[in-house]
């Protein structure tokens, strides 16, 4: 039943990447093209303010997990009723502590971006500011919800309601923009999409999961011991933000609303990319907490991450190449003029990322384990000069120079520091790992020339031409991938879904006949 929910839970998190991709890419030129440039930066600005109070999570959403996950595995109820108490708790604090800093944010916005944004702007940007801090206040407590489902290994629900989460936002988001609401009415629709899908955790937990929420006994040794293993989730989202959203605030302080946008544009492009390396790997940290509290040897951990690994590559190379050959174009008629700078933006980090993304894994290794500590504070040096380098290029380069500095720090804490540390002292096999990568690499590489080729000899430009592209590059890739780069186990990962599809409609074929 398990590994029928990792598979389906795997399988569901692409369709619910592809479907919300798609869902994105039609979705995102009409909301372009009525919030404007400027709006969309404003926007944009306001969620990478607020972006920094989630780090107030203090990285308890893991904990959960992983300590729900360990209670199931020795069957003690009271324990892990307890602990939903006790986070319950601890959350319910953490949003009070969101609402003061809120408060204090929206009183100090005047004198943070007098100089680059206007009066009306200024005004916009309060209002944006209380909406998300509301609606990140009822998200914490209620989060905990979420990650008890996680815990509880049922991916097939969690997946399918965020299947219908990407379905129902847009539904939401249009009509308030056609009716001129713009960035607040954005906003707004995004907080009443949250409450729903809190409501439906919050059920499903109570009702179909049967979970309680007890407070009698709370032990402090054991908040102790999840606040010593959250500490360090909890640098690292501190650097993930500063990866991710520090940018875009220091675009917004010295270049404006419009620069904001163009990042912003990349930004998205490559959060796309991430999340399709995130879905394999995502609903691996109960298996892995299950492997490790049984004492897996090193090798049997060593054989997951890199089977891990050079799936989510053949994904991510895909990706990548595709959108080296026809990036520009798709940018220019997806968001239209004015955002061509974001094609480099997006290279300048995905190329690098690319490292920590096929490696990911790693991570959830090291928070089981609880030696995520030399991780964290790797890279808060490494975030550190990343604001240091990001400044002065983005006076120079723009949204370019924040990117190469982004880039940068992604190949020396990522590409050299985590993969040393990974092979000395987590004892993966590292070498094999990026032996198996370098043969991936070759069917891919071919596939990239064979792609700029096509582009050398096909030189329109349009939606047609793009697609016509995109098409032969895919079955040139298909096809080399297929027959020198994947091992027995990855081809029959692709051909057994498909022979049994095949079957079934021989199968109804022949019934309809006869």
């Amino acid at each position: 039943m398990k590994r029928n929910e990792l598979k389906s839970g795997a399988i569901l998190s692409y369709l619910s990447l592809f479907l919300g991709t798609f869902i994105q890419i039609l979705y995102t030129p009409i909301m372009l093209r009525l919030l404007g440039q400027s709006e969309y930066g404003l926007y944009t600005l306001a969620n990478s303010v607020i972006g920094y109070l989630g780090v107030l999570d203090f990285g308890l959403g893991n904990a959960i997990i992983k300590y729900t996950a360990q209670y199931r595995a020795l069957d003690d109820k009271d324990g892990e009723y307890n602990l939903n108490g006790m986070l319950i708790i601890v959350y319910s604090i953490i949003a009070l502590i969101v609402i003061i800093a809120g408060i204090i944010i929206v009183s100090n916005s005047d004198s943070i971006f007098s100089s680059s944004l206007s009066i009306k702007e200024q005004s916009t940007i309060k209002k944006l500011i209380i909406i998300m801090v509301f609606n990140m206040a009822i998200s914490l407590p209620f989060g905990i919800f979420s990650a008890i489902v996680t815990a509880y290994e049922k991916f097939t629900f969690q997946k399918i309601l965020a299947i219908l989460r990407s379905i129902l936002n847009p539904f939401v988001m249009l009509p308030l923009l056609f009716m001129g609401y713009k960035s607040i009415g954005m906003t707004l629709a995004t907080t009443f999409i949250n409450i729903l899908y809190i409501s439906v955790n919050v059920y499903y937990c109570f009702k179909v999961l049967n979970i309680k929420i007890k407070f009698n006994n709370i032990e402090l040794s054991l908040f102790k011991e999840i606040l010593g293993y959250s500490f360090f989730i909890f640098l690292n989202m501190i650097v993930d933000k500063i990866y991710w959203g520090t940018d875009q605030l220091i675009l917004g302080v010295v270049s404006g609303t419009t620069m904001v946008s163009i990042y912003a544009i990349g930004s998205q492009i490559n959060s796309y990319y991430m999340q399709f390396s995130t879905a394999i790997s995502g609903v691996f940290l109960p298996r892995v907490t299950q492997m490790i509290t049984k004492k897996a040897t090193d090798n049997e951990i060593s054989e997951l991450f890199i089977k891990i690994g050079r799936l989510q590559y053949f994904i991510l190379a895909f990706i990548m190449c595709g959108f080296i050959l026809i990036g520009k174009d798709f940018i220019s008629i997806w968001a239209g003029d004015g955002y061509e700078s974001s094609y480099y933006i997006v290279l300048a980090v995905m190329i690098p990322l690319t490292i920590p993304l096929i490696q990911n894994l790693g991570l959830t290794i090291l928070q089981v384990k609880n030696m995520h500590q030399f991780r964290s504070n790797i890279y808060i040096v490494i975030a550190l000069f990343n604001i240091a380098l990001s400044i002065p290029l983005a006076k120079i380069l723009g949204g370019f120079g924040c990117a190469l500095a982004s880039g940068i720090c992604f190949l020396i804490g990522n590409g050299i520091i985590m993969n040393i540390y990974y092979y000395k002292k987590i004892n993966i096999d590292i070498p094999r790992f990026w032996k198996e990568i370098i043969k991936i690499s070759i069917p891919v590489g071919i596939s990239l020339v064979v792609g700029i080729l096509i582009n050398l000899f096909i030189t329109s430009s349009g939606f047609i031409y793009m697609i016509i592209k995109g098409l032969l590059f895919t079955l040139i890739y298909a096809a080399l991938v297929m027959k020198i780069g994947m091992n027995d186990y990855e081809k029959n990962l692709i051909m057994n879904p498909l022979k049994k599809v095949i079957n079934n409609l021989l199968k109804k074929s022949t019934v309809v006949r006869g």
